[in-house]
C-alpha cells in the first residue's frame, strides 16, 4: 500500500500550526522559569543557603556551570535555571556569572561527541573532531582571559548592571514584568495543587522547583525540535551559500541568527560537524559560525531574565551576552590569536586519528572528570 496514502501515516504540521506551537511552548517555558524562581522562594532563605553553600568560590561556580551543561546537553537550560535562581535570590550575580561562563564551556560536548560519530572512517573523523573542538579551545581561552578579568575588576557585571539599570530599574528593586504578570496566574494554579496535595512549605518549595525544572527542559527540547523543522531547509540553503563565499564577519552573523531561530547553539555547531567530515567546508569557514552561535545562545536567557521579577536576572543574561561578544572582539581579530584554536584542535585531531581512544577520553576528562574533581575541591 502507498504509505501516502495511508490513513495511518503521519502527517506534516502545517507550518501555521507548528509556529502556534513553538509561541505557545515559549510561554510555558517562562512559566517553567517563574515556578522555579517562585519555588525557590518558597523553599525560604535557610534551604537556599544549604543548597549553593560554596558555590560563591568562582572555581566552583565555573565548573558547576559545565557539569550541569553537559547533564542537561543545553546551555540554553543551564542559564535559563541560572537566571531563575539569581531571580528568586538563591544566588547573587557574582556567583552566577562563573556559572554562566561554565556553561558556555559545556555546551561545546554535544558537537565533540557528535563527531565521534566518524570515528571508523580515519579522514571524515580528523576534520570532524577538529571542526568540533575548535569551538571547546575557542570557549576555554574565552573563559581563560575574561574570568581573572572578571573577577579583578567586574567589568562585564558592571556593564551588565548598568544597562539593566537603564532598562528595568536598579539592583534590589522589583520591576513590574508584563510576562510575570502573564505568567503569574499558571505558577499560582501550580502551588496551590500541591498545597491541596498537603505538602508543606519545604516539600511545597522543592516541588515546585522540579517541576519548573522539568517545565524548562520539556519546553525547551520541544521548541528546539519544532524550530529546527520550521527553518531546516532555510538552515541548509544559508549555510551552504555563505560558507562557501569564506566571509568570517557574515558567517558569524549566520550563526547567530540560526541559534536564535532554533533557540539551540548545539544544533547549529552540530550541523557543521557532518560537513567538515565530508570535506564540504574547512574548519577555518566554520570557526565564525560557531562563534555567532555563542552569541545567539544567549537569547534564551534574556528570555528567561523577562518571566523575572527581579533586575539581577536580566543583569546575568546581559553578562552571558557581553561575555561572548566580548570575546570574539578580542580574540578574533588579531590573525594569531584566532588561529590558536584552529591549530590547538587540528592537533587533537592528528592524535585522535592515531590513538581513538584518545578522542573517548578527551570527552570523559575535560567534560566529566575534570568538572567534578573540581566541583569538589572547591565547594
Amino acid at each position: 500500500m502507498d504509505q501516502t496514502l495511508s490513513p495511518l501515516a503521519p502527517r506534516e504540521i502545517p507550518w501555521p500550526a507548528r509556529a502556534t506551537l513553538v509561541v505557545t511552548l515559549i510561554y510555558v517555558f517562562l512559566v517553567g522559569v517563574s515556578l522555579l524562581e517562585s519555588g525557590i522562594k518558597v523553599m525560604g532563605a535557610d534551604t537556599q543557603e544549604q543548597l549553593f553553600e560554596g558555590v560563591s568560590n568562582p572555581l566552583a561556580g565555573l565548573f558547576v556551570g559545565i557539569l550541569g551543561t553537559v547533564l542537561v546537553q543545553s546551555s540554553s537550560a543551564s542559564t535559563s535555571v541560572i537566571v531563575g535562581l539569581v531571580a528568586s535570590g538563591a544566588l547573587g550575580v557574582d556567583a552566577a556569572v562563573p556559572m554562566i561562563m561554565g556553561a558556555n564551556i559545556g555546551t561545546t560536548v554535544t558537537n565533540t561527541l557528535v563527531s565521534l560519530g566518524s570515528i571508523r572512517q580515519s579522514e571524515d573523523f580528523k576534520r570532524a573532531f577538529a571542526a568540533a573542538t575548535v569551538h571547546d579551545f575557542f570557549n576555554v581561552m574565552a573563559v581563560a582571559l575574561l574570568l581573572p578579568l572578571e573577577l579583578a575588576t567586574g567589568v562585564l557585571s558592571s556593564s551588565a548592571e548598568r544597562i539593566s539599570e537603564e532598562l528595568v530599574g536598579s539592583a534590589g528593586s522589583d520591576w513590574k514584568s508584563p510576562i510575570k504578570q502573564w505568567v503569574k496566574e499558571p505558577v499560582g494554579w501550580v502551588k496551590d495543587i500541591y498545597s491541596d496535595l498537603g505538602a508543606e512549605v519545604n516539600l511545597l518549595g522543592t516541588l515546585m522547583v522540579v517541576t519548573g525544572l522539568v517545565v524548562v527542559l520539556l519546553a525547551l527540547t520541544m521548541i528546539t525540535k519544532n524550530m529546527r523543522k520550521l527553518v531546516a531547509d532555510r538552515v541548509e540553503r544559508s549555510l551552504n551559500a555563505v560558507l562557501g563565499t569564506g566571509a568570517g564577519s557574515v558567517a558569524m552573523l549566520l550563526g547567530m541568527i540560526i541559534t536564535v531561530s532554533v533557540q539551540s547553539s548545539s544544533i547549529t555547531t552540530s550541523i557543521m560537524v557532518p560537513l567538515a567530515a565530508a570535506g564540504v567546508v574547512s574548519i577555518h569557514n566554520i570557526y565564525p559560525v560557531t562563534l555567532g552561535a555563542n552569541v545567539g545562545t544567549t537569547i534564551t536567557a534574556l528570555l528567561a531574565a523577562l518571566a523575572a521579577s527581579k533586575p539581577e536576572a536580566l543583569t546575568v543574561g546581559l553578562v552571558h551576552t557581553l561575555f561572548n561578544v566580548s570575546a570574539i572582539v578580542i580574540l578574533y581579530p588579531i590573525t594569531k590569536v584566532r588561529e590558536i584554536p584552529i591549530r590547538l584542535a587540528q592537533g587533537l585531531a592528528h592524535i585522535a586519528v592515531t590513538r581513538q581512544a584518545m578522542a573517548i577520553a578527551y570527552v570523559v576528562v575535560v567534560f566529566l572528570i575534570v568538572p567534578l574533581v573540581g566541583v569538589a575541591l572547591f565547594r
